[in-house]
């Protein structure tokens, strides 16, 4: 009876719709974050509700097909996610899913459901990619001895595989890479990095459960 129920409340729902998170955690940096992303891969950051410079990128179909597998493996968010264990305070999470008119939606502070915190951990990606990125620009318009710096922080993400969409970040590095007015070290990094970016290795096929 649960599978068929489970299979009705997916069957509501399309797979080309929204997926939206949100995190609120007053205190921490940053304070809050909210990230949209399309089917088609593209996708919207904000770290204030109105915020009228959103940064607009786009995730690689290896990326996007994850996360919705796991959105749809989540049944859409038809199921409570909190575990309501006693731990610490870690923010107000919310993993929505639009559809048109339809939508639902999960709030939780901490889940033991490891689809739901592989998916959490993606947009935790982002963001830590979104602000990375934020410091790269800052630092390429206003602090030109900290570029190296912010370089090999991307670096390190990307070695990690904590980045998300590279490709936005060859703007900068291009910039960077054909100014003299940076470090000759940055400007090295920049293109070593900017040429992985184009020329990443092959995904990793995904594990059957």
């Amino acid at each position: 009876m649960k599978l068929l129920v489970w299979f009705a409340a997916v069957s509501l729902f399309a797979q080309d719709g929204k997926l939206v998170w949100s995190k609120s955690f007053p205190g921490s940096t940053p304070a809050f974050v909210k990230i949209t992303i399309e089917r088609n891969g593209s996708a919207v950051y904000v770290e204030e509700l109105n915020d009228p410079q959103p940064f607009q990128f786009k995730l690689n179909e290896s990326e996007i097909n994850t996360m919705y597998g796991l959105a749809e493996k989540l049944g859409w968010f038809n199921r409570t996610l909190e575990s309501g264990l006693p731990v610490a305070k870690m923010g107000e999470k919310t993993l929505r899913y639009e559809d048109g008119p339809k939508a639902q939606e999960q709030k939780f502070n901490y889940t033991t459901d490891l689809d739901a915190r592989a998916l959490a951990d993606w947009f935790e990606r982002i963001t830590e990619s979104e602000r990375l990125l934020m410091e790269l620009e800052r630092s390429a318009r206003f602090d030109k001895l900290g570029v190296n710096k912010i370089i090999l922080q991307i670096q390190i993400a990307w070695e990690k595989k904590r980045l998300v969409a590279p490709d936005q970040y060859l703007k900068w590095l291009d910039r960077i890479v054909k100014s003299e007015s940076y470090m000759n070290m940055a400007r090295d990094r920049a293109s070593q990095l900017a040429s992985a970016f184009r020329n990443p290795p092959p995904a990793e096929p995904v594990k059957q459960q």
